[in-house]
């Protein structure tokens, strides 16, 4: 299962490649948020962004990123295993 996690972006690794440090339960990753910009919704930090394999998806609010990990830990395996993946990579 392949699932989008919400992550607190936490600062800018690298403006013009528009790199981010984002935060997901205690793990930080660099994650390209370059895709945001194509819809005028680009983030920063403090701002909640849905991510999956490297790449932030979409800008959400925080009550929406809250309820969306309360979900997530709920599903048990597939969350932890999304957790794993997250930690063993690497974007720079």
């Amino acid at each position: 299962m392949c699932l989008a996690i919400p992550g607190q972006v936490v600062g800018m690794v690298d403006e013009e490649h528009r790199l981010a440090t984002v935060e997901v339960a205690g793990v930080r990753r660099t994650v390209n948020i370059g895709l945001l910009d194509v819809d005028g919704t680009s983030a920063g930090p403090g701002d909640w962004v849905l991510i999956h394999v490297g790449f932030a998806l979409s800008k959400i609010d925080g009550d929406e990123a809250h309820a969306t990990l309360k979900l997530l830990r709920e599903m048990g395996v597939e969350y932890e295993r999304e957790l794993e993946e997250l930690r063993a990579s690497v974007i720079e």
